[in-house]
């Protein structure tokens, strides 16, 4: 799954231009992105292969560079639940570098065929001692998931199924238009979404026999985007 091949010029590109690496001193990024760069390994894995398990030590993060990633984990009931899924460009699991435990707090896998490279935690930790400034961006990020988390779990807690449901469509709609391929399958997605998956597969029917949406299995169109917002606003904070 992995192999020695060293970073060249894309995947120092792709770091450099990563959020993280973005607002530091002028000229600090591509510096900062061959120091993280420093030791990390190549990564290549077939759709469904296992990149780290829940409980592992926590020894490396990951850059996507091509296909899609996810963490995961399974209820008591055995039932699998999909917490997101990374796309090329994105740093996954570098929150976990920095847990107190060492361990990572979920398992990952790759969706597709995926290759991307393993940073070091402890070239991350080296790099945020010598830049102080890109410690303030991990902590900011990190400050913002916690944030994004709360209001997940008032939003689960306080909202409906077709809130819930209208407010995940139109988040992808924002990213991809109104065609819309579903990261997750139904069951996963029920899961995700905290509702019964018997209720998520009667809710596309309504909508779909009502003319909100449209498509089949993991392929949407939304077709009453109006509507659709209307349900979602109640997920909407001001800040």
């Amino acid at each position: 799954m992995t192999n020695i091949n060293l970073p060249g010029p894309a995947a120092l590109a792709l770091l450099a231009g990563h959020p993280l690496l973005q607002g530091l001193p002028p000229g600090t990024g591509p510096e900062v992105a061959a120091e993280l760069l420093r030791g990390a390994m190549a990564l290549r894995a077939d759709a469904g292969q296992v990149l780290f398990g829940e409980g592992d030590d926590a020894l490396y993060y990951l850059l996507i560079e091509s296909g899609q990633a996810e963490v995961m984990r399974y209820s008591y009931n055995g039932d699998e639940r999909v917490f997101r899924v990374f796309e090329p460009g994105q740093l996954m699991a570098e929150a976990a570098m920095f847990m107190p435990h060492g361990r990572y707090p979920m398992q990952a896998r790759a969706r597709t065929l995926l290759q991307g490279w393993r940073l070091s935690r402890h070239q991350l930790h080296e790099a945020c001692r010598r830049w102080p400034d890109l410690a303030l961006k991990l902590l900011a990020g990190l400050s913002k998931s916690l944030y994004d988390q709360v209001n997940k779990v008032d939003w689960m807690t306080s909202s409906s199924a077709p809130e819930r449901l209208a407010n995940y469509l139109m988040g992808l709609r924002e990213r991809h238009g109104d065609a819309l391929t579903l990261p997750l399958n139904q069951r996963q997605l029920a899961a995700h979404l905290g509702i019964r998956a018997e209720t998520l597969s009667r809710l596309l029917n309504d909508w779909q026999t009502q003319g909100y949406i449209s498509g089949q299995r993991r392929q949407w169109a939304v077709r009453d985007p109006a509507h659709l917002a209307k349900l979602a606003t109640t997920a909407k904070r001001p800040f």
